[in-house]
């Protein structure tokens, strides 16, 4: 048995190296991401029906939100993909190294791992408050990263009006 769990082990090592190599470590953050809404669907519907709360109106708009941020994320994709372009081919003294997507990607698995502690709370589990810490604290450098080249006047220009973080 333990030849088998070795091999095992070996298997997945293998699979995810070669995955990484495939895709990358931005292919890995959006397949972490994608992991992570599914996930945050799955343990929110549980949730739902623990609570005897479940309807199908909630789950679409559930779909919907989740539909929303891939909007967002391809946004954010072809923005990047602009602007290293024009970082590339256009000589107008700028180095652009692809961070929107990457930041966007990294500022939605937080929110979506949140939303999970969320739901593993209402489904009955304890969820350590230093966790939940780590997540806000994770979440608070993904802000100000992003926000890092933008002028306050900037922000204002650039904010979606009534726009929540959570969901």
């Amino acid at each position: 048995m333990n030849e088998n769990m070795l091999t095992i082990k070996t298997a997945i090592a293998a699979f995810f190296t070669a995955l990484g190599a495939f895709l990358g470590w931005k292919g890995i953050m959006l397949l972490a991401w994608v992991l992570a809404m599914a996930l945050d669907y799955l343990t929110g519907t549980v949730a739902a029906c623990k609570d005897g709360d479940w309807n199908s109106a909630k789950a679409r708009e559930g779909l919907w939100h989740k539909g929303g941020m891939i909007a967002v994320v391809v946004v954010a994709a072809i923005a990047d993909w602009i602007m290293v372009l024009v970082a590339e081919y256009i000589p107008i003294g700028i180095e652009w190294p692809g961070i929107i997507m990457p930041l966007v990607l990294s500022w939605y698995i937080i929110t979506e791992l949140g939303s999970i502690l969320e739901n593993a709370v209402k489904m009955g589990a304890a969820v350590p408050s230093w966790l939940v810490n780590m997540l806000k604290a994770t979440a608070n450098l993904i802000e100000a990263a992003g926000g890092q080249n933008v002028t306050e006047d900037e922000e204002e220009t650039a904010a979606l009006p009534d726009q929540e973080n959570r969901h």
